[in-house]
This record gives structure tokens, sequence and C-alpha cells, in this order.
């Protein structure tokens, strides 16, 4: 509870929003932070994703926190395991890695309307009562399997691509890979090689641009060390890219059509094969979907062991996949790289805001937040990377520090007012919403399916508009868009 001024705060999840959510407060004077994570480390989806070729497909100078500058990434577009060691360095050097406690997941979290503050429970048994709650999750943490029937009677092993199974040896297998995502189009070329057969089920092909990475030399690497401005001009110079693309996503089509020419001409250029290529080719404006990256899936998918399968699944079957022309395509594994339930925000909890409302209850036509972060009818709640931060392009961990900054302001005025609760204006969330909703529909992400939109068509993930709009808006906390009342 509240220590002089200073109120305490638990904070859920220890990914790059969590550790960099915790790092601003405490470099800012508040110490009382306490964080969960269900698993035994640190990491959210560099932890989780340990698939054959895991990598980021923003470049590694901005997909990395602003304070924490690293001039020795081993290549622009890094991989998993040296994005992971990045964020658990973060966390040591700034002396964040005391306040976690590992191995505890939260079911439940009530705010106490007399009180002013939150219980929160885990799985374990226990109960924390703190001042302020902070849930950063994020959008990718739990997978999801396809709803295919007879997915239970499959002979072979099958597993998931974000849990994915090591000791299961692929050499000299027929695997079936369900799923075009961006995972699959990183795991696919890194088991090509090695499986006897593999095919490939596409539901719908993906925009994919080519990738311009590239390995660091030592070189680089003391430029970047001995003059951190040139490791700057590296972020900064994709900042501006991705910065000039998201505008084609609403006031500039024209570059839409840029970027989507650049990936025509990508595959025009890596697979030959003309009925192959139709199969690749998207029926869909591009930035619909996600944006794909990678050089080397094309050339995979134009190797004689695989086989690019486009008519739809009609089940699982125990010798394999059965597709609507009845023909049984048989497989001793079962990859499925079929993303995550980015739609359903801090699922599993059960959260429970004033007057015992239950935010589940509160997000039944989709999740909805001012800017992502606070929700009416709860109190001293705020979320990192909440409902429509996701980004169609750009750096997700800049948002997070926009984010993070705002966070600690609010945290700064219930310092400053011991004892009450700061809760978001009914009237002015919905204000926002109901603009926000409006850009959207001017979105390409209104003219297909995809992670992006609940099952009611709402886009509930995605900011429509630039990193800098973004921040620009939350730079300053308005205390008017707030009401701060006493605890009963």
């Amino acid at each position: 509870m509240t220590t002089g001024n200073r109120p305490s705060v638990l904070i859920i999840g220890a990914g790059f929003g969590g550790i960099g959510m915790a790092i601003e407060l405490r470099r800012n004077g508040f110490h009382d932070i306490t964080i969960l994570e269900r698993a035994d480390d640190l990491g959210g989806v560099w932890r989780e994703n340990t698939y054959p070729g895991a990598a980021c497909d923003v470049p590694s100078p901005l997909y990395s926190y602003s304070f924490e500058a690293k001039p020795d990434w081993p290549q622009r577009y890094s991989g998993r395991d040296a994005i992971h060691a990045y964020l658990r360095g973060v966390a040591e050097r700034n002396g964040v890695l005391d306040a976690i406690r590992f191995g505890v997941e939260v079911t439940d979290a009530e705010f106490d309307d007399a009180a002013g503050h939150w219980t929160v429970r885990s799985a374990d048994g226990n109960a924390r009562t703190v001042d302020i709650l902070i849930s950063a999750v994020g959008q990718l943490s739990r997978p999801a399997l396809p709803q295919i029937p007879g997915i239970d009677t499959f002979a072979g092993q099958a597993f998931h691509s974000a849990e994915w199974a090591h000791a299961v040896e692929l050499t000299g297998k027929r695997v079936a890979c369900i799923g075009t995502g961006a995972s699959a189009i990183q795991y696919i070329p890194e088991i090509q090689p090695k499986v006897a057969e593999l095919t490939l089920f596409q539901r719908t092909p993906a925009w994919v641009i080519p990738k311009f990475d590239t390995d660091y030399s030592p070189i680089q690497h003391k430029l970047f060390a001995k003059l951190p401005g040139a490791l700057l001009a590296e972020r900064f110079g994709w900042w501006a890219i991705a910065e000039f693309v998201s505008l084609g996503l609403v006031e500039f089509p024209a570059i839409t059509k840029l970027v989507s020419g650049i990936a025509e001409r990508h595959l025009r250029k890596q697979v030959a094969d003309p009925e192959l290529r139709a199969k690749l080719t998207p029926d869909y404006p591009i930035g619909c979907k996600r944006g794909l990256f990678s050089n080397d899936y094309y050339p995979a998918l134009t190797q004689p062991n695989v086989t690019l399968e486009t008519t739809a699944i009609t089940e699982v079957v125990p010798e394999g996949v059965r597709t609507a022309d009845g023909t049984v395509h048989a497989a001793d594994v079962i990859i499925y790289g079929t993303g995550f339930k980015g739609t359903e925000f801090l699922w599993p909890m059960n959260i429970y805001g004033r007057a015992g409302r239950k935010l589940s209850d509160a997000w039944a036509a989709g999740a909805h937040a001012y800017y992502g972060i606070t929700v009416p009818d709860f109190p001293n709640l705020f979320l990192v990377y909440g409902p429509n931060t996701n980004l169609g392009v750009g750096s997700i961990i800049y948002m997070i520090e926009s984010q993070t900054r705002y966070i600690r302001q609010a945290v700064q005025l219930l310092a400053d007012r011991p004892g009450h609760c700061l809760e978001v204006r009914a009237d002015q969330e919905q204000q926002f919403n109901t603009a926000l909703q409006q850009r959207l529909a001017r979105t390409p992400w209104n003219f297909c399916s995809s992670w992006y939109r609940n099952a009611a068509g709402r886009i509930t993930n995605n900011w429509p508009g630039s990193q800098t709009s973004y921040r620009r808006r939350i730079r300053t906390l308005d205390p008017a868009d707030y009401t701060l009342t006493p605890a009963a």
C-alpha cells in the first residue's frame, strides 16, 4: 500500500512493456513496484517463441528502447536470442530483476470502491493489495489453434509454432504446415531443407516485401559504439521510413501502391512458375493483413519437396490433413502457424472495476480504452500495449515508451493526491473511440479478415496513424480528461 506519497504499483507481465514500465517509474522515484510474471523467465513473446528462424521484422536499432541503445546488434533484423538477451541485460542494468516474481499467474483483480485499492489474486492462492494496477500482458501472448474438426485425432506429433517441440525430429519427415503468417515465413525456410516433404496449407496469400537485412560487421560495431550519432542515424532512418509508409494507410494511398509494387516485383523475381506465383498473389489491398518481410520464403516454396496447397481444409484425420477435394495429405508432423488470440485482451484474467463491473463485459462488443491505456469504471488501472495501440508499420517499443511516460504522469498525479482514485471520464473515452473508429473505417484493415478485427468486425488492435501522431497526443496527461476522487 501507499508509503508516504509513493503509491504501490503492481505490473502484470515481464516483457518489453512491463520492463519498460518499471524502468520509467523507478527513474522517476517510484520504487514500490512488483512485477508478476506467469513464466519462469522474462521476455514475453521473445521468451515463448523459440521456433527456428525466429526474428523481429523491425530493424533492431528501432526495435529497442531509446534509452538503451545497443551498438553491437548482430544483424539489422536480429534473431530471437539476441533480442531476449538484450531485454534481460536492460532489466539487469536498470535494477528491475529484483522486482519480478516469476511463476505467478494472475487470475483475478478486483477494485475496492471503499478503500480505493486493487486486490490481485494469483493461481498460487496468494492475494496482493496495491494502489495502482498496470497490465502489460501484450496482444500476442496466447497461441490460437484453428477450429478444425478432428484436430485431436492426428496419430503423429503436432504443435503450435509458439510452443515449438524441439524434441520432435523433422529430418526426413513428412511435415504439414498450417498457416502462412509472420512466424511461418520464418520457420519454413529453416525446416524445408531437412524434411522429406513439406505441405504448406495456405488460406490466403500474404504480401511479402524484401527484407533489407545485413550482418553488422566489427567495424560497424566499433563505429556505433564510438560515434553514438551513427547508431542514432540508423535508428532515425528506419523510423522515418516507417512514418512515411504509415501515411499510406489513410492520408496518401499512393504510398501503399508504391509498396505493393515492390512486393509484386519481389514475387516475380523469386517465383518463376506462373501457377505458383498466381497462388501466392494476394487478392486484397496491401496493409489489410500484416505485411511480411522475407528474402528466403518464396525460394523455399519453389523447392521440389514443397507443395503449396490452397484447397480448404475440412478435417484432420489420423493420417494427416483432408482437404475439400477429398484428398488426404499424409503427414508425420503437423505444425500450426496460426497466430495468437490477439483480440482477447487480458484473457483469461478476470478484472472487476467499480461496483463489481467485469472488464470482459465492458468489452463485450470489442476492447476499447482511452488511447489504449485506461477504461471508464476501472480506476487506477492502466494498460501497456492495450486496445488500438498496435502498428501496421513501425516499432511497438516506440509506442510502449510513449505509454509508459503517460502512465508515469498518472502515477505522479496519484502520488500528489494520496488516497484518491484516477478514472478517465466516460464521455471523453467514448468521444475518443468514436473518432478512432471513424478513422479506422478509412484504413485497408476493413477489407479482409485478420487478427486485427474481432468476430463482429470491429478493429480492436491497431492505431490508424503514425507513431509520432500517437506520441504527440499522449505526451502530456490532461487532468481534465479524468476524474480524481477520494476513496469512499
